[in-house]
């Protein structure tokens, strides 16, 4: 093994083989420096008193007590073998613990009372006593005196070899240190086997060069990194940890600061069509016939992307705002900007549902502005087309020679635009709508699809609101416009919670309200969480398990097939119910919409393909079957799809959950409040950024080991100061090497190479 080693050494070359090749498996740490990045999950102080009321089954504890006393009966296996097992009172301050071993024989002699040791293990608790069971220990302080360091068993036993070695050389011993870092283990690691290993490891480390700048270092407030990674295991005290852990998260964060700054750097260097507004073309004649006056949210975000439009750089904006709140109108008028100026548009969506459902709804707002080549169409007419991968080979033709023409202004589509076969007349913005659901590659592949070099512009909308930590990494290459006023007309949406396990009348209730709104007229929709009965996983984002019910005693997912055939034939007989949901052919899918849209329909049964987008202003109630296995955010769109007309919207949760738990809790926040905001904050602390994010989004964050868009804004915004200083004086990081090199193992080095070849 090596007597010196850098960050970037392999752990072989440092620890035992086998050691290290089992800390690769578990945690793919490959390296002295991605193991000294993992840092503790908590250090267990010398004093530190436990609360006893705070303590669960399950839970690991390290604890450092006195033998109270020591007792052993014999008992027989049930191979007929005898046992001695030795039962012991451990007492850490003043918090007294049941230590058990079934096989105490041996161990006894360890552990006589007046020993003084360190038991790490997993807590039981019985009625009033708290248990060890077979937990490691070590002997600290024996009755006859120090001294006993090799007196353990397990992995504590290897460590404390470790420990009289540090002794040897005159360091403070591990196990007389004011903070001892405990470690997230998993099966074949142990917390100790870590400490061991980073111990190890920093004892072979030579001074590490810090990739900041010393008035970066300064400004920050930052601990210096060689300092960190030692202090981060190895604190002399609270604050130690504290500084360390906060530089190593700040590296993070400067470094994806770094690659999303040179990812809006990149962009702005190729030039873009530059779309000036016309007083005279299309959109001045839409805005001139539009039947209702947009608010002045509407109005100060489409100022805002027109002046974006004008300009010949590449604009990269995100517009999220409230469900409802009138971005399909604001983009198709940013859309039509940029037809006047003889150029094409796109508008990406995630299904084709959605997809399908705006290009009804542009044709619609458009109407004879939209019917270029037809009969009757307006002068300087546009044509919007659609496209998306179910489509007849010869509507694709037909597709794809307008596109290629430049016939249709806007195209409309689904993933299916993306591909290669797909060739544009001259593209000057791609509008992606519910940017969450794409990557950034995604919608690049479509930006590289612009005409003479010039990369077309970029307005990525959501209706699922962003909390501003999101806003500044996942979206950080975007600048951000919200929209929060809802237009005149739409009526707040009142939202309940049904709970079906302990009010079972209330769900009776619910199909009684809709027969009521049915018969006024209006429209109902009714989502489930499955298809049928087949179905093992919630489809479209919904939870595989609700959050506090893991007894057995729940019912099963209500599957859409299943409770259509119920509501037809029981509380809803005699209504026209429709289904829909991710397995029926396209044109199933399309007519079933078309049929609730006009009125065919009085009830629709659906999975989540109805989540965002669809837009059927006489749907007055939403049911949302076992609403506690949906996230926040997404029954804030589910409820959207209500009150769009006008009219009074409705919104009622199903859920099986216990009153009391973390499910419920939940909904009554969504019943609580229509702001999606907060809501949007509420779901993130919750459910945590990865799955929040899902695959699509988290991109490099998923390579993050320690920051939290949760819980470090704060660090974010620092950091991404200090990288838009770095990028501006230094802007291919020709002098920051060290930098340089995170943000390729951030990125992957075939981005890092093209954003920094200046």
């Amino acid at each position: 093994m090596s007597a010196f080693a850098t960050t970037d050494t392999p752990l072989e070359d440092v620890l035992d083989a086998g050691l290290a090749e089992r800390i690769a498996t578990a945690f793919g740490h490959r390296t002295v420096g991605a193991l000294l990045h993992t840092l503790p999950r908590r250090y267990r102080q010398h004093g530190q008193r436990y609360d006893r009321r705070e303590l669960v089954d399950g839970e690991r504890v390290t604890i450092i007590g006195t033998v109270a006393t020591a007792a052993t009966r014999t008992y027989t296996t049930k191979q007929g073998q005898a046992r001695e097992m030795l039962t012991l009172t451990v007492k850490d301050e003043d918090t007294t613990f049941k230590v058990v071993y079934f096989a105490g024989r041996r161990i006894k002699f360890m552990l006589p009372v007046g020993t003084v040791a360190m038991f790490d293990g997993t807590v039981s608790r019985f009625r009033q006593s708290l248990d060890l069971k077979h937990p490691e220990f070590l002997v600290l302080r024996s009755v006859s005196g120090p001294g006993g360091e090799l007196k353990g068993s397990g992995d504590l036993a290897a460590l404390a070899r470790l420990s009289a070695e540090i002794d040897a050389e005159g360091g403070p011993s591990l196990f007389d240190r004011p903070l001892l870092p405990i470690y997230s283990a998993k099966e074949s690691v142990t917390s100790w086997d870590l400490l061991g290993a980073v111990v190890t490891a920093i004892r072979a480390l030579v001074p590490v060069v810090d990739p900041l700048d010393d008035t970066v270092l300064a400004a920050a407030g930052l601990m210096g990194l060689d300092e960190a990674l030692r202090k981060a295991h190895l604190p002399g005290c609270v604050e130690d940890a504290d500084r360390a852990g906060y530089r190593l998260r700040f590296d993070e964060a400067i470094a994806l600061q770094l690659l999303l700054g040179a990812r809006r750097r990149f962009v702005a260097r190729d030039p873009a069509p530059a779309s000036p507004v016309r007083t005279d073309g299309l959109r001045a004649a839409m805005e001139a016939r539009m039947p209702f006056v947009l608010t002045a949210g509407q109005e100060a975000v489409l100022e805002e992307i027109s002046a974006d439009l004008t300009l010949d750089e590449p604009m990269n904006r995100l517009l999220q705002g409230e469900v409802g709140s009138g971005k399909t109108v604001v983009g198709l008028l940013a859309m039509l900007q940029v037809v006047d100026a003889g150029r094409q548009c796109v508008m990406l969506a995630p299904t084709e549902v959605l997809a399908t459902q705006h290009h009804r709804s542009l044709t619609a707002m458009l109407g004879d502005l939209g019917e270029r080549g037809r009969l009757g169409a307006a002068d300087q007419a546009t044509r919007v087309v659609l496209l998306t991968g179910s489509m007849s080979t010869a509507e694709r033709r037909a597709a794809l020679l307008d596109i290629v023409t430049g016939e249709a202004g806007i195209v409309v589509g689904t993933h299916a635009l993306i591909q290669d076969s797909v060739d544009f007349f001259d593209l000057g913005l791609v509008v992606v709508d519910e940017q969450h659901r794409f990557g950034v590659r995604q919608r690049d592949r479509l930006r590289a699809k612009g005409r003479d070099g010039l990369v077309p512009h970029l307005l990525v909308m959501t209706a699922t609101p962003i909390p501003r930590t999101i806003a500044m990494t996942v979206f950080g290459d975007l600048e951000v416009s919200e929209l929060g006023e809802l237009p005149g007309g739409r009526r707040p949406i009142s939202t309940s919670v049904v709970p079906a396990r302990d009010r079972p009348r209330w769900v009776e209730r619910t199909w009684e309200r809709v027969r009521e709104e049915v018969g006024a007229g209006h429209r109902a929709y009714v989502v489930c969480a499955r298809i049928d009965a087949d179905t093992t996983d919630a489809p479209d984002g919904a939870t595989k398990g609700g959050d506090d019910d893991k007894g057995g005693d729940r019912p099963p997912l209500v599957a859409a097939v299943e409770l259509h055939e119920y509501l037809s034939a029981g509380p809803l007989a005699g209504l026209r119910i429709g289904l829909m949901h991710g397995r029926l052919p396209p044109e199933a899918k399309d007519a079933t919409m078309t049929a609730f849209a006009s009125g065919d329909l009085d009830v629709l049964v659906s999975t989540t393909v109805i989540e965002v987008g669809v837009d059927v202003p006489e749907a007055t109630v939403m049911v949302v079957m076992d609403a506690d296995r949906f996230g926040v955010s997404q029954l804030h769109q589910l409820r959207g799809r209500v009150g769009r007309g006008g009219l009074p919207g409705l919104c009622l949760l199903v859920t099986n959950s216990r009153e009391g738990g973390k499910a419920m809790e939940r909904l009554n926040a969504v019943a609580a409040t229509t702001d999606g905001f907060l809501l949007a904050q509420l779901d993130l602390v919750q459910r945590r950024e990865g799955d929040v994010l899902g695959d699509a989004q988290s991109g490099a964050l998923a390579s993050l080991r320690l920051l939290s868009v949760v819980d470090d804004g704060e660090v974010i915004e620092i950091a991404r100061r200090h990288a838009e200083e770095i990028l501006d004086s230094d802007p291919g990081l020709d002098t920051h090497p060290a930098l340089a090199e995170r943000v390729r193992r951030l990125s992957g080095s075939d981005e890092s190479d093209y954003l920094f070849k200046y």
